[in-house]
């Protein structure tokens, strides 16, 4: 009998609640980190800024004014880089937590039966004939002629976090 393809959705729905709670605490962690850096950058930035426009107001006030905005420019696109690059980094960060920890559930006393429920899946997929095989990380892939059907532990997790969407961006916003 194949499950209802749902279940295996359910079956990791803990997981996923777990994994999205640990990269919710990763990324506020690095986020917070994040932030602190940009404020010191732009702490600075308006540092040189007020420093310039000191000196512009001696040199002449107009001249002055175009220098600082400028410099005030160049800080905030550098700071937007310094944030988006982190949130890069964060975000695959969070890919491999949660690929590692997917991985882990091969050493539950769980992960036979999970193992039995995907081939399962897999044969729904592409029927009863297909050829699964499991996978080194995990899970299984099966192959029938023309097709093939990956749910590996690593495909699994990966599908997942591409499923969360935008949920993923709220990590980053407060």
């Amino acid at each position: 009998m194949s499950p209802v393809p749902d279940r295996t959705a359910d079956a990791l729905h803990p997981v996923r609640a777990e994994l999205l709670r640990a990269a919710h605490a990763d990324a506020e962690a690095l986020l917070a980190r994040t932030e602190q850096e940009t404020a010191a950058l732009l702490d600075r930035a308006r540092a040189e800024a007020r420093a310039v426009l000191d000196k512009a107001h001696r040199q002449g006030e107009a001249d002055g004014a175009d220098a600082a905005r400028d410099l005030l420019v160049r800080a905030r696109r550098k700071a937007r880089s310094r944030t988006l690059a982190a949130r890069r980094e964060s975000y695959a960060e969070l890919r491999r937590e949660v690929t590692a920890r997917v991985r882990a559930l091969r050493r539950t006393d769980g992960y036979a039966d999970l193992l039995e429920r995907l081939d399962d899946r897999a044969r729904a997929l592409l029927g009863p004939d297909a050829e699964v095989t499991e996978h080194p990380e995990g899970g299984v892939v099966a192959r029938a002629p023309g097709k093939v059907a990956d749910l590996s532990l690593p495909a699994l997790a990966g599908r997942a976090l591409d499923r969360l969407g935008g949920e993923v961006r709220t990590l980053w916003e407060t």
